[in-house]
């Protein structure tokens, strides 16, 4: 059984920065393009970022600039970094493959951006 397990959410307040980690229970990521999905309050699930196992990266145009994405085949991990928050990132941010896997979804990481 397959689990992703998001850590690192947190409240911030505007402009300020987090770092989400995602970690796999086994090994998935040396063979799949792997991402972050966010989803809002009263709002679909969307794609924020995704990495190749070649390290190639893709990002929504709403968090272009202000994102990052980084993995680690060897530790089965992948993070996010971002910075300049604004409070429409405000939502639940889940890792995954891309395409997503539905038995992969777990129970992912709250961020609040507040003031």
């Amino acid at each position: 059984q397959v689990q992703l397990v998001e850590s690192g959410g947190a409240m911030v307040q505007p402009g300020g920065s987090l770092r989400l980690s995602c970690a796999a229970s086994r090994s998935i990521f040396s063979t799949n393009v792997m991402a972050w999905y966010r989803q809002a309050p009263g709002k679909q699930r969307e794609l924020v970022a995704d990495i190749t196992t070649g390290g190639n990266t893709h990002y929504a145009e709403f968090v272009k600039g202000r994102f990052t994405i980084s993995r680690d085949n060897a530790k089965n991990s992948m993070d996010l970094q971002m910075n300049s928050l604004k409070p429409e990132d405000t939502a639940v941010y889940y890792c995954n493959t891309n395409p997503p896997r539905i038995n992969f979804w777990g129970q992912g990481t709250q961020v609040t951006v507040s003031s």
